[in-house]
C-alpha cells in the first residue's frame, strides 16, 4: 500500500494513500471524538466531532469526509476545535432525557463517554434546552425496542441496514425539529421490512436502540454460532449460568461481527425450561409403539449408571443374537467434530458395524457423492471471502438470504460495491431475485435442463474454456455431445423458463473473467440431486471457474457442523476423511489405531435404516442429536419404523418429537456448554468454547459415548476433547495439522491442513484437482419422482425460513424467534387462492398421497400458480407428513422438494367464515373471550364443554377437528 506523509499535531507520521484525515490520525493512534463515524460504513459527517483545522484550509472541516492529501499539516486539538465540538456535544445532550443512571446503555453510551471526554458544561446544557421531547417507546419488535427521545440522529442505524444489510428498511423521516428515525409506512416495525438482525442495535451509540434482555453480563466467552453452516464467530454474554447477552466477533474472518436474527437473539433456547437433566428410561405400563410414544408421562427419571446399563444391555444382546448390522447409530450435524468422531468410532469399533450416519443425507448427500467423483473433494472449494473477488454470483436453489443470511449479506455488498453480476435461478422469487440481472424460476425438478441449455448456450458461443478442459480434466468429448440436445428452445418447454432468458444467464456466466456457484438444498433434495450438483461441476470446470481466487464450487451448508460430520466419519461409506470402509488398506490402517475388528462392508443411510427399521432387518437405533420424526420424509413411515424397533434409544438437549418415542432418553449438553471444534462451510475448523455448565445431570456427548463404550467392554478413556482432536489428527489426514492449540492461536484453519506447520487452504484444486483430473459427467434431465394428478395437482416445495431452523427444537425454544414467527403457513399465489376460494389467513388442510396437515394461508406472488411452499419447522403442522420418501438412486437423499398436494378450506376455517364468534376466536382467542357479548349462558357452556349447548348457541355442528381446535383455543386462556 502506497503511503504520503503528514504532520499530525506536531508530529510526522505516514498515512495510507486515498484514506481519509480521520483514517490517518487513527492510524497515528491518536484520539479524535466521533458518533457518527463507523469503519464499515461510508464517510457521512453528521456529528460534526471530529472537526479538524487543516493548513491551507478554511474553516472546520469533518476528517471523515475530507481526503488526507500528502504534506498536510493537521491539528486535531485546539481551544477553538474544542470549543465547538463541547457546543455540539451540549447541544446534543440538552435534547436528551436526563436518565443515565438508570438507562440500561449507560455503561457503554458513547455520547456520554465523549461528553465526560470534552468536558460538557451543566450550565451550557441548561441554557439550550427549551423544551424536553416525550415520544413512546416502540416495543413491537419483540428482540429489542426504540426509544426516539435519546436518538441523536447520527444516521448509523440508517446507513447499517442500507450499505452494510442491504435491507434499507428504515430511514430518516419528516424535517427540522421533528427529524427521527423511522420505518416505510404507519405500521410498527416488526410489519415493515426489518429482518431483526440487530446490527443497527449493535452501532447505536446511545440508547435508542437496545436489546430487550437488559441484564449486563459478568464475563464473555468467544465460540461460534450453533445455526447454519457459516460458522459466524460469537461471544456470549454470561450472568451465573445464563446466557444474557450475545454479540458477533468483530475480529472473526468470517462474519467480522456481523450476525443474523437467530445468531444475535436465538440462543436463549440453552436456558429453557424444557432442557433435559436426567436420564429417562420407559416405564413398563407404557410400551413404546406409534400411538403412545408421545408423551413424558411414560418415562420415569433414572440415574446414569442404571440408564447406560439399561442401554448397554439391550444394544449387547441384539448385536449378539441378530449381528451388529441389526443396529443403526445416527450422528449429528449439532454435535462437535469431536462428538461425531466418536459416535462413529463407537458404532464401528464398539458395535461393529458401518451403520452411521446424520442429517448430512437429508440435505448435502449428492453434494459429497458428486462433488467426490467430479474433484475428488465433497466440500466448498473456496472461501466466502471469494465473493468480493467474483465477477459474477449464480445462486441457484438456495435462498442465501434466509438461510445463510450473513453470505447473503455479503453478496448484497458485492452486488452495491463492486457491481458484481448476479444469476439467481429459484422456483419461488427471494430476496436476491429483486437484485438479479438475470432471474430464471424454473419449474422445481428441472434442475439439470437448464444447466445442460446454459452450457449449450456457452459452447455454441464459443465461451467454454478449451486450454482449462485439455489441461485439467477429462471426459469431456461424451459431455460436449450430450449437451446438444439441450438446445433452449426444447429447455423452455421443460422448465417453463424463456429461451431468450436462459441465453442471457449463458452469455453472462461465459463471459465472466471469474464466476462462483452458490447453492443449497433446492439442488441437491431431488431424486436426481447427484445429477444436479455433477450439473454445476460441469459448468464450473466447462468455463475454468473453479481453481482460482473469486471463482468456485460453493454449496452452503445448513447446519452448524454438518461439515465436520461428513469430514469425521459419520457416513456408512467412509472412514472420518474420506477414507473408504472397503479399501484394504485404509481398513487396515483403522484396525491399527484403533485395536479390533472393523466391517469393511458399506453400512445403510440413514434412508436405508428407516426403511430396514420397518422390515424388521434393523432392531435398534441408536440416535444422538437428530430429531427424524420432523426430519424424515412421509413421517407416517418414519413413525410406524420406530414403532417396530426392539429398542431406540435417543441423546438429546430437548425432549423431541423422536425422543418421546425412545426406550431410553440421555440428556446431553448444548453447544454453550462444551469445548471442541466445529468445521463450517468454508471448511474452517474453529474453536467451541464452554461458557456455562450443562444443566442437572445433563452430560457431554463425547463423555456419554465413552462412559457407554465402557459398559460394553471397549473404554476409550479419553480425558478431554482436546485428546480426541489429537487422535483425529493421527488418522485423518486433511485434518493432520489441526489441534485445540493451533485453533486456538490462529482462530481457525481450514481443511486440508495437514501438518503442525501447515496454514490451511482457503482455495482447492489450484493447480490439480483432488482426483487428479476433473471428471465430466453426463448427466440428463429426468422428471421428479411424483406427478400431478386430478387428485393432487399443486407442487409443494419445502425450505426454511429466516426466524426458524431445521427442525425447530432450539428455534421454537428461543422467546424472540417464537414471537417473530409464531405459526406455520404455506405460501400460494392469488390465483390459486382465487381458485380454491380460499383467503390470506384461511387455515386449510393440505393433502399429499402420504398424510395431511392443517396450516394458515400466505398469499403471495412468491410462488407462481401451481407452486406452493411450506417451511419444515412446525411440529403441530409438519412438512413432512406430506413428503415424497422417493431417493437419489447414488445419494439416496429425499426428494423434498417436490410433492404433489390438493388444498382445502379447512373444517374449522369454513365454521370461522360461517360464524362471527368462531371467526373472532380465530383471529384473537384473549379478545373475543373478552369483549365477544356472550351471555352467562353461553360462557358456561363453554367453560364447561357442554357440546350440545355451544352448538345450539353456535348453529353450527361441531365435528371432532372443529371441537379440538376449540378446546384448543378455549385452553390458551385457561377457561
Amino acid at each position: 500500500m502506497k503511503t504520503i506523509q503528514v504532520t499530525i499535531d506536531g508530529q510526522k507520521h505516514q498515512a495510507p494513500m486515498g484514506g481519509t484525515i480521520l483514517e490517518a490520525i487513527r492510524a497515528a493512534g491518536i484520539y479524535v471524538p466521533t458518533l457518527c463515524h463507523d469503519p464499515e460504513l461510508k464517510p457521512f459527517g453528521a456529528c460534526r466531532l471530529c472537526i479538524v483545522q487543516v493548513e491551507g484550509l478554511r474553516g472546520l472541516p469533518t476528517a471523515c469526509t475530507t481526503p488526507v492529501q500528502d504534506n498536510m499539516v493537521i491539528r486535531t486539538e485546539t481551544d477553538e476545535i474544542q470549543e465547538v465540538r463541547r457546543t455540539i456535544v451540549e447541544l446534543a445532550i440538552a435534547n436528551h432525557p436526563y436518565d443515565c443512571l438508570v438507562c440500561d446503555k449507560s455503561r457503554d453510551c458513547e455520547l456520554l463517554s465523549v461528553a465526560r471526554y470534552l468536558g460538557a458544561r451543566k450550565s451550557a446544557v441548561d441554557r439550550f434546552r427549551r423544551t424536553t421531547l416525550s415520544r413512546p417507546v416502540d416495543a413491537s419488535n419483540p428482540a429489542f425496542s426504540i426509544d426516539p427521545d435519546k436518538c441523536i440522529l447520527c444516521g448509523k442505524c440508517v446507513r447499517t441496514c442500507s450499505e452494510l444489510q442491504g435491507v434499507g428498511a428504515i430511514d430518516f423521516a419528516f424535517r427540522g425539529y421533528q427529524t427521527r428515525i423511522s420505518t416505510f409506512g404507519a405500521g410498527p416495525i416488526v410489519d415493515s421490512t426489518c429482518q431483526s438482525c440487530g446490527e443497527c442495535v449493535a452501532r447505536c451509540p446511545t440508547g435508542a436502540l437496545m436489546t430487550r434482555a437488559v441484564l449486563q453480563p459478568q464475563k464473555e466467552v468467544q465460540t461460534i454460532c450453533p445455526y447454519c453452516g457459516v460458522g459466524c464467530g460469537i461471544y456470549l454474554g454470561v450472568r451465573g449460568q445464563k446466557i444474557v447477552r450475545v454479540r458477533g466477533d468483530n475480529q472473526s474472518p468470517v462474519n467480522r461481527g456481523a450476525l443474523c436474527v437467530k445468531g444475535r437473539f436465538g440462543l436463549d433456547f440453552v436456558n429453557h425450561r424444557d432442557r433435559l437433566t436426567r436420564p429417562l428410561i420407559r416405564k413398563k405400563d407404557f410400551p413404546r409403539s406409534a400411538a403412545q410414544g408421545d408423551t413424558l408421562n411414560a418415562f420415569r427419571e433414572a440415574g446414569w449408571d442404571e440408564a447406560l446399563e439399561v442401554v448397554a444391555g439391550q444394544l449387547a444382546a441384539l448385536r449378539d443374537g441378530y449381528g451388529p448390522d441389526s443396529i443403526g447409530v445416527l450422528s449429528s450435524a449439532k454435535c462437535t467434530n469431536e462428538d461425531n468422531y466418536l459416535v462413529q468410532k463407537f458404532a464401528r469399533a464398539v458395535i461393529g458395524t458401518n451403520n452411521v450416519d446424520h442429517c448430512a443425507r437429508l440435505c448435502h448427500a449428492s453434494t459429497v457423492t458428486a462433488a467426490l467423483a467430479a474433484f475428488g473433494d465433497g466440500a466448498m472449494s473456496n472461501s466466502i471471502a471469494d465473493i468480493d473477488q467474483a465477477d459474477l454470483l449464480f445462486v441457484i436453489g438456495s435462498n442465501t438470504t434466509e438461510c445463510h443470511p450473513v453470505i447473503g449479506r455479503k453478496i448484497k455488498q458485492a452486488l452495491s460495491r463492486n457491481g458484481t453480476g448476479l444469476i439467481v435461478a429459484d422456483p419461488r422469487a427471494i430476496e436476491l431475485s429483486t437484485r438479479a440481472a438475470v432471474y430464471i424460476n424454473h419449474k422445481p425438478g428441472t434442475d439439470v435442463a437448464l444447466l445442460n441449455s446454459i452450457m449449450n448456450g456457452i459452447v455454441q458461443m464459443g465461451l467454454h474454456k478449451l486450454s482449462f478442459i485439455n489441461d485439467r480434466c477429462e471426459d469431456v468429448k461424451p459431455f460436449l455431445e450430450s449437451l446438444k440436445l439441450y438446445t433452449p428452445e426444447r429447455v423452455s418447454k421443460i422448465t417453463g423458463v424463456s429461451a431468450e432468458k436462459i441465453q442471457q444467464a449463458a452469455i453472462l456466466f461465459g463471459r465472466a473473467k471469474s464466476a462462483m456457484v452458490l447453492y443449497g438444498m433446492g439442488i441437491t433434495q431431488h431424486t436426481t440431486g447427484t445429477d444436479n450438483v455433477k450439473a454445476i461441476a460441469n459448468l464450473l470446470m466447462l468455463t475454468g471457474n473453479i481453481g482460482r481466487e473469486g471463482t468456485g464450487f460453493s454449496p452452503l451448508r445448513g447446519q452448524n457442523n454438518v461439515q465436520g460430520a461428513c469430514d469425521l466419519g459419520a457416513l456408512p461409506n467412509v472412514f472420518p476423511g474420506y477414507q473408504r470402509v472397503n479399501d484394504p488398506a485404509v481398513l487396515a490402517k483403522f484396525k491399527s489405531a484403533w485395536g479390533g475388528e472393523l466391517s469393511g462392508e458399506t453400512g445403510l443411510t440413514l434412508t436405508d435404516m428407516f426403511r430396514a427399521a420397518h422390515e424388521g432387518r434393523i432392531k435398534a437405533l441408536f440416535i444422538v442429536g437428530e430429531n427424524p420424526m420432523m426430519s424424515e420424509p412421509d413421517l407416517q413411515h418414519a413413525k410406524a419404523a420406530l414403532a417396530k424397533l426392539d429398542f431406540l434409544v435417543v441423546q438429546d438437549i430437548f425432549p423431541t418429537e423422536t425422543a418421546r418415542m425412545a426406550d431410553v432418553v440421555l440428556p446431553a449438553a448444548s453447544f454453550a456448554e462444551k469445548d471442541g471444534t466445529f468445521t463450517s462451510t468454508e471448511r474452517r475448523v474453529q474453536l467451541v468454547r464452554k461458557a456455562v455448565e450443562p444443566p442437572g445431570e445433563a452430560r457431554l456427548d463425547w463423555e456419554i459415548i465413552d462412559a457407554l463404550s465402557e459398559k460394553l467392554g471397549r473404554p476409550f478413556s479419553y480425558k478431554s476433547s482436546s485428546d480426541i482432536m489429537d487422535e483425529i489428527a493421527s488418522v485423518t489426514p486433511i485434518y493432520g495439522g489441526i489441534s485445540h492449540k493451533r485453533l486456538g492461536e490462529t482462530g481457525g484453519l481450514q481443511w486440508p491442513c495437514r501438518t503442525r506447520d501447515d496454514p490451511g487452504t482457503p482455495i482447492l484444486h489450484l493447480d490439480s484437482f483432488t482426483r487428479g483430473r476433473g471428471k465430466f459427467h453426463v448427466v440428463h434431465d429426468k422428471p421428479p419422482a411424483e406427478q400431478p394428478s386430478g387428485d393432487y395437482p399443486l407442487l409443494l416445495t419445502t425450505g426454511r425460513i429466516l426466524e426458524h431452523w431445521h427442525t425447530g427444537s432450539m428455534s421454537h425454544r428461543s422467546r424472540v424467534l417464537e414471537a417473530l414467527s409464531p405459526e406455520s403457513s404455506v405460501e400460494i399465489s392469488p390465483a390459486d387462492a382465487d381458485r380454491l376460494g380460499i383467503f390470506e389467513g384461511d387455515i386449510i388442510t393440505l393433502r399429499s398421497k402420504r398424510g395431511e396437515l392443517q396450516t394458515r394461508v400466505k398469499e403471495t406472488l412468491r410462488v407462481f400458480p401451481g407452486l406452493a411452499f411450506m417451511a419444515f419447522h412446525w411440529g403441530d403442522a409438519p412438512a413432512n407428513l406430506l413428503t415424497n420418501p422417493e431417493v437419489d438412486p447414488l445419494a439416496k437423499i429425499p426428494e423434498f422438494k417436490v410433492s404433489y398436494v390438493n388444498a382445502t378450506l379447512a373444517v374449522l376455517a369454513r365454521a370461522a367464515r360461517d360464524n362471527a364468534f368462531l371467526a373472532a376466536l380465530a383471529a384473537n382467542p384473549a379478545r373475543a373471550l373478552k369483549s365477544y357479548p356472550l351471555t352467562v349462558e353461553q360462557r358456561a357452556a363453554l367453560a364447561s364443554g357442554d357440546i350440545a349447548a355451544i352448538e345450539k348457541w353456535l348453529g353450527y355442528p361441531l365435528d371432532d377437528r372443529l371441537l379440538a381446535w376449540l378446546k384448543a383455543r378455549l385452553e390458551q386462556e385457561r377457561w
